[in-house]
């Protein structure tokens, strides 16, 4: 804690520029019980940060409020009848608002071990990153040897998936702007401009016969080319909808993107269709949701641990700093995830 009793955080006050975003001052909070006080080591900014901003995030609380979808931290106290041994363990969670801060309260239930030795920032890189991409490939049903594309590969959850991929034994292409192919080569990727106007024709050049898995993040008029470029029996996984930016309607959108894609499922060819959803099962199987989370989360720190991961960090900005993180993370410039370090 600090010496004053108080924290600071970031408050998004409504739909703004990245330069709109507020530093608050207000006094430590208590956990009650079944509750941790964790100091906030590390948290960072996703595409669901981004999205929030501009009002645009399904389920996203009304404004004012503090984003941050992740941490890594330390527990200072728990609520009254917790496990005392918990202090001083570091850990990471993930939250879906309320991270960007120097301190916050999370329930003890939704707190994963950090194997000791790891820098917070490079765990933060594969927190929900790290669990949306393992739950995906285990969807996917996928084995070595077989092919898959990923879309935004140089992304926060692309970087994490192309490694795991690499990692099951296979072969990944991955679309990004020329500029992150450097990084994605060093990655084992084979990587194509997103841009590019022949990028089914790119891709087909690659893999003749289609690919067994497309992991596609912008779910818009390229996603009928993500679901053409399937092999006999793959698997379309969508996980976002970057395409919705400018979007007046978020809800519409995805209504629209889920019709198109239950009635590809329905159809006789053998392709597999679906939306991941990170928080599906959290409010009619929430024990089930968090045992499921804590294991996945557990099994790629695990990864990172023995180094088959390596944290793809953007860049590092203190807490303080968001409004310009934000803004470079916006930008694209780099491969992987920008960090906030309280």
């Amino acid at each position: 804690m600090t010496s004053s009793g108080m924290i600071t955080e970031v408050v998004l006050p409504g739909v703004v520029e990245p330069d709109g975003l507020q530093i608050n001052r207000r006094a430590m909070p208590v956990p009650a019980a079944g509750q941790a006080l964790v100091e906030v080591e590390a948290t960072g900014i996703s595409y669901a940060e981004q999205s929030m901003r501009r009002d645009l995030y399904p389920g996203q609380p009304a404004f004012p409020f503090v984003p941050g979808y992740d941490l890594v931290g330390t527990v200072r106290a728990v609520g009254p009848g917790g496990d005392g041994s918990l202090v001083g363990t570091r850990v990471a969670a993930v939250t879906k608002t309320g991270a960007w801060t120097t301190h916050a309260v999370v329930d003890v239930d939704d707190l994963t071990p950090v194997p000791p030795g790891l820098d917070p920032a490079a765990v933060e890189t594969v927190v929900v990153n790290g669990v949306t991409a393992w739950q995906m490939l285990d969807r996917a049903r996928l084995r070595a040897g077989q092919t898959i594309l990923v879309h935004g590969a140089n992304g926060g959850v692309g970087t994490v998936l192309v490694q795991l991929g690499r990692h099951l034994g296979l072969r990944v292409i991955g679309t990004a702007a020329p500029r992150h192919h450097e990084a994605l080569r060093a990655l084992g990727v084979e990587p194509l401009d997103y841009r590019a106007p022949d990028l089914a024709a790119r891709v087909r050049e690659l893999s003749p016969d289609g690919v067994d898995a497309v992991f596609d993040p912008v779910a818009g008029p390229g996603v009928r080319t993500s679901y053409r470029l399937l092999a006999p029996g793959g698997t379309l996984v969508v996980y976002g909808t970057a395409s919705a930016t400018g979007a007046r309607s978020i809800a519409w959108v995805f209504v629209k993107l889920l019709a198109r894609l239950y009635t590809w499922n329905a159809l006789p060819n053998g392709h597999r269709v679906g939306f991941y959803n990170f928080w599906a099962g959290r409010l009619t199987r929430r024990a089930a949701f968090r045992r499921r989370l804590r294991t996945d989360l557990g099994s790629v720190l695990d990864l990172l641990r023995q180094g088959v991961l390596v944290p793809q960090i953007a860049a590092r900005y203190p807490l303080t700093e968001v409004s310009a993180a934000l803004a470079f993370a916006e930008a694209r410039t780099r491969p992987g995830k920008v960090v906030l370090e309280p």
